[in-house]
Protein backbone atom coordinates (compact mmCIF):
# COMPACT_ATOMS: atom_id res chain seq x y z
CA UNK A 1 0.00 0.00 0.00
CA UNK A 2 2.86 2.33 0.76
CA UNK A 3 4.34 1.50 -2.65
CA UNK A 4 1.12 2.65 -4.33
CA UNK A 5 1.20 5.93 -2.42
CA UNK A 6 4.83 6.49 -3.40
CA UNK A 7 4.04 5.85 -7.11
CA UNK A 8 1.15 8.28 -6.97
CA UNK A 9 3.35 10.95 -5.40
CA UNK A 10 6.03 10.43 -8.06
CA UNK A 11 3.50 10.65 -10.90
CA UNK A 12 2.02 13.85 -9.50
CA UNK A 13 5.49 15.41 -9.20
CA UNK A 14 6.30 14.81 -12.91
CA UNK A 15 5.54 17.96 -14.86
CA UNK A 16 3.69 18.03 -18.16
CA UNK A 17 6.93 18.79 -20.06
CA UNK A 18 8.66 15.81 -18.49
CA UNK A 19 5.72 13.55 -19.33
CA UNK A 20 5.88 14.68 -22.97
CA UNK A 21 9.59 13.90 -23.10
CA UNK A 22 8.94 10.49 -21.57
CA UNK A 23 6.22 9.77 -24.15
CA UNK A 24 8.47 10.86 -27.04
CA UNK A 25 11.22 8.71 -25.64
CA UNK A 26 8.90 5.71 -25.62
CA UNK A 27 7.89 6.29 -29.23
CA UNK A 28 11.43 6.93 -30.49
CA UNK A 29 13.04 4.39 -28.16
CA UNK A 30 15.46 7.12 -27.00
CA UNK A 31 17.69 6.63 -30.06
CA UNK A 32 19.00 9.67 -31.88
CA UNK A 33 18.98 7.80 -35.21
CA UNK A 34 15.19 7.46 -35.19
CA UNK A 35 14.64 11.12 -34.42
CA UNK A 36 13.33 13.01 -37.46
CA UNK A 37 13.67 16.74 -37.56
CA UNK A 38 10.31 18.51 -37.84
CA UNK A 39 11.15 19.93 -41.30
CA UNK A 40 12.15 16.54 -42.62
CA UNK A 41 9.04 14.95 -41.12
CA UNK A 42 6.86 17.67 -42.65
CA UNK A 43 8.48 17.17 -46.07
CA UNK A 44 8.03 13.42 -45.75
CA UNK A 45 4.36 13.80 -44.84
CA UNK A 46 3.87 16.26 -47.68
CA UNK A 47 5.38 13.73 -50.12
CA UNK A 48 3.15 10.95 -48.78
CA UNK A 49 0.13 13.20 -49.22
CA UNK A 50 1.16 14.04 -52.81
CA UNK A 51 1.62 10.34 -53.55
CA UNK A 52 -1.77 9.49 -52.04
CA UNK A 53 -3.48 12.29 -54.01
CA UNK A 54 -1.79 11.11 -57.22
CA UNK A 55 -2.91 7.54 -56.60
CA UNK A 56 -6.45 8.72 -55.75
CA UNK A 57 -6.60 10.71 -59.02
CA UNK A 58 -5.34 7.68 -60.92
CA UNK A 59 -8.07 5.52 -59.35
CA UNK A 60 -10.70 8.19 -60.07
CA UNK A 61 -9.62 8.43 -63.71
CA UNK A 62 -9.74 4.64 -64.06
CA UNK A 63 -13.16 4.48 -62.43
CA UNK A 64 -14.53 7.24 -64.67
CA UNK A 65 -13.11 5.55 -67.77
CA UNK A 66 -14.63 2.21 -66.75
CA UNK A 67 -17.96 3.90 -66.07
CA UNK A 68 -17.94 5.57 -69.51
CA UNK A 69 -17.00 2.29 -71.19
CA UNK A 70 -19.86 0.54 -69.41
CA UNK A 71 -22.33 3.27 -70.44
CA UNK A 72 -21.17 2.93 -74.06
CA UNK A 73 -21.44 -0.86 -73.83
CA UNK A 74 -24.96 -0.60 -72.46
CA UNK A 75 -26.01 1.78 -75.26
CA UNK A 76 -24.47 -0.54 -77.86
CA UNK A 77 -26.27 -3.57 -76.42
CA UNK A 78 -29.59 -1.68 -76.32
CA UNK A 79 -29.09 -0.52 -79.92
CA UNK A 80 -28.18 -4.05 -81.04
CA UNK A 81 -31.20 -5.54 -79.27
CA UNK A 82 -33.50 -2.96 -80.89
CA UNK A 83 -31.98 -3.77 -84.27
CA UNK A 84 -32.46 -7.51 -83.74
CA UNK A 85 -36.09 -6.98 -82.71
CA UNK A 86 -36.67 -4.77 -85.73
CA UNK A 87 -35.10 -7.28 -88.12
CA UNK A 88 -37.10 -10.14 -86.58
CA UNK A 89 -40.30 -8.16 -87.10
CA UNK A 90 -39.18 -7.30 -90.63
CA UNK A 91 -38.64 -10.97 -91.47
CA UNK A 92 -42.13 -11.78 -90.23
CA UNK A 93 -43.73 -8.92 -92.17
CA UNK A 94 -41.73 -9.77 -95.29
CA UNK A 95 -43.89 -12.88 -95.64
CA UNK A 96 -47.01 -10.69 -95.62
CA UNK A 97 -45.93 -8.07 -98.16
CA UNK A 98 -47.59 -10.00 -101.01
CA UNK A 99 -50.83 -10.10 -98.99
CA UNK A 100 -50.58 -6.33 -98.50
CA UNK A 101 -50.08 -5.93 -102.26
CA UNK A 102 -53.22 -8.02 -102.88
CA UNK A 103 -55.20 -5.92 -100.39
CA UNK A 104 -54.05 -2.73 -102.17
CA UNK A 105 -55.10 -4.12 -105.57
CA UNK A 106 -58.47 -5.16 -104.14
CA UNK A 107 -59.02 -1.71 -102.61
CA UNK A 108 -58.00 0.04 -105.84
CA UNK A 109 -60.61 -2.03 -107.72
CA UNK A 110 -63.35 -2.07 -105.09
CA UNK A 111 -66.91 -2.47 -106.34
CA UNK A 112 -69.20 0.54 -106.03
CA UNK A 113 -72.37 -1.41 -105.32
CA UNK A 114 -73.55 -4.80 -104.25
CA UNK A 115 -72.24 -7.12 -101.61
CA UNK A 116 -68.57 -6.29 -102.34
CA UNK A 117 -69.15 -2.61 -101.59
CA UNK A 118 -70.36 -3.51 -98.09
CA UNK A 119 -67.13 -5.39 -97.33
CA UNK A 120 -64.72 -2.81 -98.74
CA UNK A 121 -64.60 -0.51 -95.66
CA UNK A 122 -63.82 -3.49 -93.42
CA UNK A 123 -61.05 -4.65 -95.75
CA UNK A 124 -59.64 -1.12 -95.82
CA UNK A 125 -59.67 -0.99 -92.02
CA UNK A 126 -57.72 -4.26 -91.86
CA UNK A 127 -55.24 -2.92 -94.44
CA UNK A 128 -54.68 0.31 -92.48
CA UNK A 129 -54.27 -1.59 -89.21
CA UNK A 130 -51.66 -3.84 -90.77
CA UNK A 131 -49.74 -0.81 -92.10
CA UNK A 132 -49.87 0.95 -88.73
CA UNK A 133 -48.54 -2.19 -86.99
CA UNK A 134 -45.70 -2.31 -89.50
CA UNK A 135 -44.88 1.36 -88.87
CA UNK A 136 -44.89 0.73 -85.12
CA UNK A 137 -42.25 -1.97 -85.71
CA UNK A 138 -40.13 0.42 -87.80
CA UNK A 139 -41.16 -0.73 -91.27
CA UNK A 140 -42.15 2.13 -93.56
CA UNK A 141 -43.32 2.40 -97.15
CA UNK A 142 -40.80 3.99 -99.54
CA UNK A 143 -41.76 7.25 -101.17
CA UNK A 144 -41.03 6.56 -104.85
CA UNK A 145 -43.58 8.41 -106.97
CA UNK A 146 -41.92 11.22 -109.00
CA UNK A 147 -38.50 10.34 -107.53
CA UNK A 148 -35.43 9.50 -109.58
CA UNK A 149 -34.37 5.90 -109.99
CA UNK A 150 -31.89 4.66 -107.36
CA UNK A 151 -30.65 1.10 -107.93
CA UNK A 152 -30.04 0.75 -104.16
CA UNK A 153 -33.75 1.01 -103.34
CA UNK A 154 -35.57 0.51 -106.66
CA UNK A 155 -35.85 -2.34 -109.12
CA UNK A 156 -36.66 -1.27 -112.68
CA UNK A 157 -38.64 -3.69 -114.82
CA UNK A 158 -38.92 -1.43 -117.86
CA UNK A 159 -38.03 1.96 -119.24
CA UNK A 160 -40.14 4.05 -121.59
CA UNK A 161 -39.83 7.16 -123.67
CA UNK A 162 -42.00 9.98 -122.36
CA UNK A 163 -42.08 13.76 -122.49
CA UNK A 164 -43.91 14.06 -119.17
CA UNK A 165 -40.95 12.88 -117.05
CA UNK A 166 -37.23 13.56 -117.03
CA UNK A 167 -34.80 10.81 -117.92
CA UNK A 168 -34.27 8.50 -114.94
CA UNK A 169 -37.44 9.63 -113.17
CA UNK A 170 -39.88 6.98 -111.94
CA UNK A 171 -43.00 6.87 -114.10
CA UNK A 172 -45.00 4.23 -112.27
CA UNK A 173 -44.70 2.16 -109.11
CA UNK A 174 -45.85 -1.41 -109.70
CA UNK A 175 -45.03 -2.72 -106.22
CA UNK A 176 -44.28 -0.55 -103.23
CA UNK A 177 -40.91 -0.81 -101.59
CA UNK A 178 -40.42 -1.06 -97.83
CA UNK A 179 -37.65 0.10 -95.52
CA UNK A 180 -36.60 -1.12 -92.08
CA UNK A 181 -34.87 1.89 -90.59
CA UNK A 182 -32.42 2.76 -93.37
CA UNK A 183 -32.22 -0.79 -94.79
CA UNK A 184 -34.26 -2.01 -97.73
CA UNK A 185 -36.71 -4.75 -96.81
CA UNK A 186 -38.07 -4.98 -100.35
CA UNK A 187 -37.07 -2.74 -103.27
CA UNK A 188 -39.83 -0.89 -105.11
CA UNK A 189 -40.70 -2.38 -108.48
CA UNK A 190 -40.88 0.56 -110.91
CA UNK A 191 -41.02 1.75 -114.53
CA UNK A 192 -38.49 4.45 -115.40
CA UNK A 193 -38.51 7.25 -117.99
CA UNK A 194 -35.72 7.34 -120.62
Amino acid sequence: MTDDLNNQQLESEITDDEQEIILEGEILDDSAEDFIAPDEEFASLRQELADAESKAQEYLDGWQRARAEFANYKKRVDRDQASVRQMAAANIYKNYLEVIDDLERALNNRPEDGEGAAWAPGIELIYRKLLSNMEADGIIVMVTQDQFFDPNVHEAISSEDTDEFESGQIVEVLKKGYLVGDKVLRPALVRVAQ
